[in-house]
């Protein structure tokens, strides 16, 4: 089906406050809006939110500390504790609390700087460099995913069209997550301990497989500034990690590390089947509208807390999200409570919500198989 030519305003999402004056020529995807509903739910993002959007530290801390401390305590019980139902149920613990802890990685890409005094480098050195995922790998590159003429683009390093692919495509794309913390063990206890000495692995290594994206055309480009120095200290420190945790085979056994390996497994595996609902995955690489990037990606509110499980730390809001990226992830329930509340039954807003996972697995499954949804 060939789509049809349709003129739209575009708005910045980074700014849901600014309309932007010109008419610009999109292509229309699967995903359908209309423009008048577009402003209202943009003026009422602006307006209604009024008050929300300061990133409260007690929040932040308090989360994230708890998180990585009962997903550690975890992973030493499936490593320590004689018994095997034991270590199983703390494995799973484990591994939904190192989830969510590994979560506020998407957090750190959105918030200034200066907001949260020391909580990145804490939480690289508690979480990102312990689980071989410091916040160079996402930082940087999520915030093209959300560039209004980028997103679902090649360009997109988050974006592929899941929903048009084969349906053999689905179970592949979340199952090799389970490789996930080998290869970075790899990647950094070994890839950039040779690449410091041969140049050719080096750029070979940043462009491929330095950062958290599912689109394999997405080459990285070189960092700088200040931003480098921060990459620099970064990879050192997961490097340094990554070689020690190989160390170990040869001191304490191979179990330790395999148990861990495991764990984190089955973390990577909660974060692919998370990122295979984020959106449905209509769009085949032509600039969309901010209001067609709303409704291509998901929400899944309340009622239920199983959402808060498998799309932690305000993952469930994610189209809502996508109008508003700065927005803390601990705002993110009032903000769509106000407009939810204001905008009602049969409005744009209420289209990119979704009662849950099953159903969007489901409806992409169909996709592939020629089934729309």
């Amino acid at each position: 089906m060939t789509p049809d030519m349709t003129v739209h305003q575009t708005i910045d999402p980074a700014r849901p406050d600014a309309l932007a004056p010109e008419l610009t020529p999109v292509r229309a995807t699967r995903v359908q809006f209309m423009v008048e509903d577009d402003k209202a739910m943009l003026r009422a993002a602006r307006d209604l939110t009024k008050g929300l959007g300061e990133a409260k530290p007690g929040i932040y801390w308090t989360d994230m500390l708890l998180s990585a401390g009962v997903g550690y305590a975890g992973i030493a019980t499936a490593i320590l504790h004689p018994n095997l139902g034991v270590q199983i149920a703390a494995g799973l613990v484990a591994a939904l609390a190192m989830y969510r802890a590994l979560m506020f990685i998407h957090e750190l890409t959105h918030i200034h700087r200066d907001a949260l005094p020391g909580f990145r480098t804490a939480w690289n050195l508690l979480v990102g460099i312990p689980l071989l995922t410091p916040s160079f790998m996402y930082e940087g590159v999520h915030v093209i995913h959300h560039k209004r003429t980028q997103y679902g683009t090649i360009e997109d390093p988050e974006y592929l069209p899941l929903a048009l692919m084969k349906p053999w495509s689905l179970p592949l794309f979340v199952l090799v997550a389970l490789l996930a913390p080998v290869a970075l063990l790899v990647r950094f206890g070994v890839l950039y301990p040779l690449g410091l000495i041969v140049p050719a692995v080096r750029t070979f290594t940043w462009e491929r497989f330095s950062a958290l994206s599912i689109n394999p055309e997405f080459r990285r480009k070189a960092p700088e500034g200040d931003f480098a120095g921060r990459v620099r200290w970064q990879q050192a420190g997961a490097s340094l990690w990554a070689i020690a945790l190989i160390a170990s085979v040869f001191v304490i056994g191979w179990q330790p590390l395999a148990i861990a390996l495991g764990v984190l497994s089955l973390t990577a595996v909660l974060n692919q089947l998370r990122t295979l609902v984020a959106h449905l995955w209509e769009n085949e690489g032509e600039p969309m509208t901010v209001t067609a990037q709303f409704l291509d990606s998901v929400n899944v509110p309340p009622p239920g807390l199983a959402g808060e499980i498998w799309a932690p730390v305000g993952l469930r809001y994610h189209a809502l999200h996508h109008l508003m990226p700065s927005m803390p992830y601990h705002d993110l329930p009032e903000a769509h409570r106000r407009l939810a509340r204001e905008l009602g039954t049969g409005s744009t807003y209420e289209g990119a919500n979704h009662p849950g996972l099953l159903v969007l697995v489901a409806r992409i499954a169909r996709s592939t198989m020629g089934k729309r949804a």
